[in-house]
């Protein structure tokens, strides 16, 4: 039985980065462009008329940006996902556009195998941040979660061992590295595995923990107390 095809929905106001992304999309068999937008006052009927499955959202779009575009799509249509294209990597516009129902968010710096690994992942269920953001974000709970324990307690023990027990040394590996904000690539590279048997140990590693993405999967195990807060404070360097 042949794949079912991704259909894809781009909505950005500059018709060369557009083309650009078509070009890198198309060259994948198991995806497909359906539409174009150039900005998102027209976003939710387009959606009900084509109905594509990842929509690649600009940030800034004129008319309506992209989160609030963002936000009524997916109020509005069930089971759209959204990916949003940023230049921007400040936390404050990531947590706005996830709040308004984004399922991943690119810089426009990513290069092309990012990006269809950000589609493949948000087509499937899963959230996507680019990993230079990851590594924000994680810096960021580092420094709120060190304010409370030095607040509330000079140092907070490992939490739910037995959890942490249940994984593999080398899964504890590949969550280490996607603390330090590591992509699947870089994991592969860093630890000699192939790619797919990096995702396979991230899923294992989620159900593990009943996390529903990396982040959340990451965000617990600082919390737990299972990573050494130096991994993310400027990246582990092996």
């Amino acid at each position: 039985m042949a794949r079912k095809r991704i259909r894809i929905l781009l909505a950005d106001d500059h018709a060369l980065f557009r083309d650009g992304l078509k070009r890198i999309i198309e060259m994948e068999p198991d995806m497909e462009v359906i539409g174009e937008l150039s900005d998102g006052s027209e976003l939710v009927d387009h959606v009900r008329k084509s109905s594509p499955d990842v929509i690649l959202m600009d940030i800034n779009m004129p008319v309506l940006n992209g989160v609030e575009a963002t936000r009524e799509v997916t109020r509005e249509i069930q089971g759209v996902k959204v990916i949003i294209l940023s230049i921007h990597d400040d936390e404050q516009y990531v947590y706005r556009a996830l709040q308004n129902g984004a399922s991943g968010y690119l810089l426009k710096e990513m290069d092309a195998e990012a990006l269809i690994e950000a589609i493949r992942a948000v087509a499937s269920g899963d959230c996507y941040i680019h990993p230079k953001v990851t590594g924000m974000l994680i810096k960021e709970y580092r420094r709120l979660y060190e304010d409370a324990v030095n607040e509330l307690h000079p140092r907070m023990p490992m939490q739910d061992k037995k959890t942490w027990d249940r994984l593999t040394d080398r899964e504890k590996d590949v969550l280490r590295l996607l603390a330090a904000g590591k992509s699947n690539l870089a994991i592969s590279e860093t630890l000699g595995i192939s790619d797919k048997t990096v995702k396979n140990h991230v899923s294992s590693i989620l159900l593990k923990m009943g996390a529903v993405d990396r982040t959340q999967a990451v965000v617990e195990a600082l919390k737990k107390g299972w990573i050494e807060l130096s991994y993310v404070k400027e990246g582990h360097k092996d």
